[in-house]
């Protein structure tokens, strides 16, 4: 089955709720309302890069460091606020997660220069990823999940044309501050969750640094290849070392030899990838081989996302009834369809289609793969297993513009 069985879904969600602190399941709605609006920021740029570099003084190929920057710092957030959710609780994931998201955006509304703003856009990012682990480990299963996804998607497809509307009509600032929206959420949230007893034993910081290490090699793979190659070969060496010495340290052994858990995360990085290659990739696209104006394609963009997003949602919610193995070749073929008619479709509606199949695979996956990776291996470990599979998800969310600005932007 490609999410627990009906007996077996609330206890995850009672088991999830005590690793957390939650004391009462809070409305999924409050969870939607914490988790999406980061989607919405971290996709404002897609249309928006030009006015971006101009303003900074650089050139669009360096203001999309600003994307890749939020993306690594999500990637690598995520399992930090994990393992802050599962040894302080919720409460303590929860307002350290919303005071890194307001000093974050503070910071980017006033940077005069790049690397100023890019310390805004990591704290945005690593603000936002304690959220979303907050939001998915009250989730608790498949169907309140595919909500949270589909409003993933739907934010995420709402992101480029709200970008662009707010740069036209303030600044391109006021666009990259939207996921300060979440805030709203935090105090309701709050009042389901309580402080955590306190965790045994030292935090892991080795295994959180080769872990970093690792993910940072990984994500520049598509701009500096060879010593992207090199630093992720050393570090991945070291992180298997250590967590030979440290097998219930900061990546748990028990965790990376779950085969669902590998599954569920290597499908989630791949289908991620090709989603974001396409969202920043296809408005060129349609720029390149079409007629359309900017702003037609900013709509049919949105459109085509926000279909794409709905069809997720309902997906995750009859996921049950088809089980793990329909699960998985659906989402795949969603994905691997998008990519080919992306190489080689001439028209834009079509173009639009291959968007909105790789939202509906990117989403689909988030939602129903991430259960099955939480469900496959024991309580304790659960807020660990959900953060590295987001962080699985979210390397597709840095790889992905870097690979768009590689083969399509430049």
């Amino acid at each position: 089955m490609s999410v627990l069985p009906k007996t077996a879904a609330p206890a995850a969600a009672r088991s999830t709720a005590r690793a957390g602190g939650e004391t009462r399941q809070v409305p999924v709605l409050w969870l939607a309302l914490l988790a999406t609006p980061v989607a919405a920021g971290a996709n404002a740029p897609v249309l928006i890069l030009g006015d971006m570099g101009r303003s900074l003084g650089v050139a669009t190929t360096g203001a999309a460091w600003l994307v890749t920057t939020f993306a690594w710092a999500m990637s690598v957030g995520m399992p930090l606020m994990a393992t802050l959710l599962r040894r302080r609780g919720t409460r303590a994931a929860l307002w350290t997660g919303a005071a890194l998201t307001l000093a974050g955006t503070v910071l980017v509304a006033a940077a005069p220069w790049l690397p100023l703003a890019l310390v805004g856009r990591a704290g945005q990012a690593v603000g936002g990823a304690g959220l979303i682990a907050v939001a998915m480990s009250l989730a608790g299963n498949a169907r309140r999940m595919g909500v949270i996804s589909a409003g993933f998607g739907m934010l995420g497809a709402a992101g480029p044309l709200l970008g662009e509307r707010l740069t036209g009509a303030v600044s391109w600032r006021a666009a990259l501050a939207v996921s300060v929206v979440a805030l709203l959420a935090v105090p309701a949230v709050g009042r389901h969750a309580k402080e955590a007893p306190p965790a045994e034993g030292r935090f892991d910081l080795r295994g959180a640094l080769a872990l970093t290490a690792l993910a940072t090699g990984l994500i520049l793979l598509p701009t500096y290849p060879l010593p992207a190659v090199a630093a992720a070969l050393v570090a991945a060496a070291l992180l298997a070392a250590h967590i030979r010495r440290r097998p219930e340290g900061f990546v748990p052994a028990g965790v990376l030899r779950t085969p669902v858990f590998r599954t569920a995360t290597l499908l989630a990085l791949a289908l991620s990838t090709s989603y974001f290659v396409l969202l920043f990739a296809v408005p060129r696209l349609i720029a390149d081989r079409t007629d359309w104006s900017k702003g037609s394609v900013a709509t049919g963009q949105l459109i085509a996302l926000l279909t794409g997003s709905a069809l997720a949602l309902g997906f995750a919610a009859v996921s049950a009834r088809l089980g793990r193995t329909r699960v998985r070749t659906a989402l795949i073929a969603a994905g691997g369809a998008a990519a080919v008619t992306a190489v080689f479709a001439q028209s834009a509606p079509v173009l639009l289609a291959a968007a909105g199949a790789a939202v509906f695979g990117a989403a689909g996956a988030n939602a129903t793969q991430s259960m099955d990776a939480a469900s496959a291996v024991p309580t304790a470990q659960r807020p660990t297993a959900i953060g590295l599979f987001t962080l699985g998800y979210q390397l597709g969310g840095a790889l992905g513009p870097a690979l768009a600005t590689l083969l399509v932007l430049r």
